[in-house]
């Protein structure tokens, strides 16, 4: 009996290392599709046959494609989110040029992988998706750093105490998603996507600055 258990407890570890490798040849297989094929051009029965693995277990191991987008786009993010909790305590300046450098560095930072985020915004209109999906929009982070920088902007005097501050980062999250269109029409670059939310960013603060 003791060496049977032995042989269980050594076996479920196995299986646990098993299951984690066939969770990380699914993300790696879905992170090219999606940055290849986008997110709609993208299905279950592709990922597991460029992850090598059946469609089954791709099931056992996600919900669905939206969460799976969501597992490759949370290990980038988290990336970017600690360069900008780095960074952004440092900035000087008006409100709306702190959020210009934010805005800035996410452009450059998904500049490499563009197509892969425009998959991450597509998802956002994805009605059949899980609670546990969090496409662009579901990502609490991005809206609680643009938040900290306006409540800072508060306290310097250069936003309105009386704006009504989720409102503004609803506008500026939806121009920053709308930017990204002219990947798509016109093959913008990091730098023109900045100069043109830049802009929408002048527009928007002249709401919010004080009267």
């Amino acid at each position: 009996m003791k060496a049977d258990a032995d042989n269980g407890s050594e076996r479920t570890p196995a299986r646990r290392s098993q299951k984690e490798a066939t969770r990380q040849r699914v993300l790696a297989a879905a992170r090219e599709l999606f940055d290849t094929h986008g997110y709609q051009g993208t299905t279950i029965r592709e990922i597991a046959r460029h992850a090598g693995v059946a469609v089954g277990s791709v099931f056992t191991t996600f919900a669905s494609k939206g969460e799976i987008l969501s597992e490759v786009m949370q290990s980038r993010l988290d990336r970017l989110y600690g360069e900008l909790d780095r960074v952004m305590p440092h900035l000087r300046g008006s409100t709306a040029d702190r959020l210009r450098t934010m805005f800035a560095i996410h452009f450059n930072f998904e500049a490499p992988n563009v197509r892969l985020f425009l998959s991450h915004i597509a998802a956002a209109y994805d009605w059949t998706l899980p609670p546990t999906a969090r496409p662009y929009g579901r990502t609490p982070r991005l809206q609680e750093i643009i938040l900290e920088c306006l409540d800072k902007g508060v306290h310097q005097g250069d936003v309105r105490p009386e704006a009504r501050l989720q409102d503004i980062v609803d506008l500026l999250m939806s121009a920053y998603a709308w930017t990204y269109r002219l990947v798509v029409t016109e093959g913008a670059d990091a730098k023109r996507l900045t100069e043109v939310m830049d802009r929408q960013i002048g527009l928007i603060a002249e709401g919010f600055q004080p009267r």
